[in-house]
């Protein structure tokens, strides 16, 4: 079996380093080497590798944002600088990751998981909403959503989004008068958000505080949120407790 790989790293010299390590690697072509983050994005879809080495901090794009707009069923081999706390993530939903500097017998081993997950029928895919959660140091939250819209890519910080709304299996993301989807789950987005600023109001909607102007009565259990654009979300009982619960305590 041939393995297609792809590099993703800044670093020229940590670039170079793979590229001498799989020179003694028969069953491993090299199909291409990327720079930073939107370069990677669109050579995974043009070249569809099998295995991706990816560096976590790059420009533009960093390493889960562009496993959030790429397929996710390319095994993913993280190579990075990245804090210890991380590795949990990486465990969870890649095959590997090589803490830099590596040396030839671990990235062996990396090699040897790589060729066991592509060997079955049928590899796990990858989480990358929920690796990124994973990832995030204690007290830190998302600043910005990366949506792809076809062969474009909205980069959206999370400042700028008046609400969210569940729709099957996207999210619909409003900010400022236009709508942007998104296949992810409410509840990973939930846990990514900053809670003193976005609330679950209802099931299938999240709400930026700052754009709450009202809240009305619309039932006996519900209520309804008056954005300042005038978009009307619907507020459930539960919901309710935790804006009120969130506006006492700011």
């Amino acid at each position: 079996m041939s393995i297609r790989a792809l590099i993703a790293d800044d670093e020229e010299l940590a670039r170079h380093i793979l590229r001498e390590y799989l020179a003694n690697q028969p069953d491993i072509q090299i199909v291409g080497e990327c720079d930073n983050g939107f370069a990677t994005v669109k050579a995974i879809s043009e070249l569809k590798p099998d295995l991706l080495f990816l560096d976590v901090q790059m420009p533009k794009l960093d390493g889960f944002e562009v496993l959030e707009l790429v397929d996710a069923k390319l095994a993913v081999v993280f190579v990075t600088a990245y804090d210890q706390y991380a590795t949990k993530a990486f465990d969870a939903a890649a095959v590997d990751y090589l803490l830099k500097p590596f040396d030839l017998a671990r990235f062996q081993s990396a090699l040897d998981r790589v060729r066991q997950r592509l060997a079955l029928p049928q590899p796990p895919t990858l989480a990358p909403a929920e690796l990124r959660n994973a990832a995030l140091p204690p007290g830190r939250h998302t600043e910005r959503i990366v949506i792809r819209d076809g062969a474009k890519v909205h980069i959206l910080p999370v400042a700028q989004i008046d609400y969210v709304e569940a729709q099957d299996d996207y999210l619909a993301f409003h900010s400022t008068g236009k709508s942007y989807l998104k296949q992810q789950t409410i509840s990973s987005l939930e846990e990514s958000l900053d809670p003193s600023q976005f609330i679950r109001v209802h099931r299938s909607f999240i709400v930026n505080l700052e754009r709450i102007r009202k809240i009305e009565a619309y039932t006996k259990d519900a209520r309804l949120a008056i954005l300042d654009d005038g978009s009307k979300i619907p507020v459930s009982r539960a919901g309710y407790l935790k804006l009120k619960e969130v506006m006492a305590h700011p």
